[in-house]
């Protein structure tokens, strides 16, 4: 599937190939073929800016959540390429029986581990390798592992022990980064389920069919979602389903941008050194 970026300061909606906006959490559908997920990219690989898909706002854009993540040594920034799944929602209303938390009220994370650096809001193709389960701030907050299949590398990644043989140290530093990354803000490191063991592919798609069904159950309004914003412009049987026309009016009515938004802060480029206690 084709989409396309359309920016307004340092939030991002997404247009489908007819440059309609359309929702990247409802609209792009979660599979691209058979065994192959769709991702959104909302964080390249080695910026640092949080941004995310704000699922209360009309058409879900993508937009920075008012911090930057720190340079955590030796990591810049994000150390893969970060998004969601969309079609997925993680329901708060569920407790995971792993974790013993509720999940987080957002689409399912996805880390990918490729050679490119992708773009906001980029729609990807992936195969999905493993998942982690993460427990940050008390709630379940997973992270899919997954590879680009366009990447030249692709073929050779079919399940977690392939990332541990061809990507040596990469799935410890991935548990190293979620353990510390709130560290330089003052907040604890996060926990996981399973002792931080990462599980395999078909562990991992049971969740992404679970979560899956969540976000059906969403969009469909079987389940209240709380102020999350359900309005797309391709779910046949959701009630949320607007006209193109109405998407494109939300858009235009927006203010313009403000340009201190953009604007880097002084420290984006300082190193956290974690220290002895």
């Amino acid at each position: 599937m084709s989409s396309f970026s359309s920016e307004k300061g340092a939030t991002s909606f997404t247009l489908d190939e007819k440059g309609q906006y359309i929702s990247p959490f409802h609209d792009i559908p979660i599979y691209a073929d058979k065994d192959v997920l769709h991702m959104v990219v909302e964080v390249p690989r080695w910026s640092n800016a949080k941004m995310e898909i704000t699922t209360k706002d009309p058409l879900n854009p993508i937009k920075q959540a008012l911090r930057y993540i720190a340079n955590l040594f030796p990591y810049k920034g994000y150390i893969w390429n970060y998004g969601a799944i969309p079609q997925t929602w993680e329901d708060p209303g569920h407790s995971d029986k792993h974790t013993g938390c509720c999940s987080d009220n957002d689409p399912t994370d996805v880390c990918e581990i490729g050679r490119k650096v992708c773009a906001r809001g980029e729609i990807i193709r992936v195969k999905v390798l493993s998942i982690l389960a993460m427990i940050d701030e008390g709630e379940t907050d997973r992270k899919v592992i997954a590879i680009n299949v366009d990447d030249p590398d692709a073929t050779n990644y079919n399940d977690i022990n392939d990332v541990k043989c061809l990507k040596l140290g990469y799935l410890e530093a991935t548990v190293h980064w979620f353990r510390r990354y709130k560290v330089p803000e003052g907040k604890p490191g996060n926990e996981f389920a399973f002792n931080a063991e990462f599980q395999d592919k078909a562990f991992a798609i049971d969740i992404i069919k679970s979560t899956h069904d969540y976000w059906k159950a969403l969009v469909t309004k079987k389940t209240d979602g709380k102020g999350i914003s359900c309005m797309n412009t391709t779910v046949s049987e959701s009630p949320f389903k607007c006209e193109p026309d109405a998407s494109r009016a939300i858009v235009d009515a927006l203010p313009p941008p403000c340009e201190s938004a953009c604007a880097l802060p002084s420290d984006v480029d300082k190193w956290f050194h974690p220290q002895k206690n």
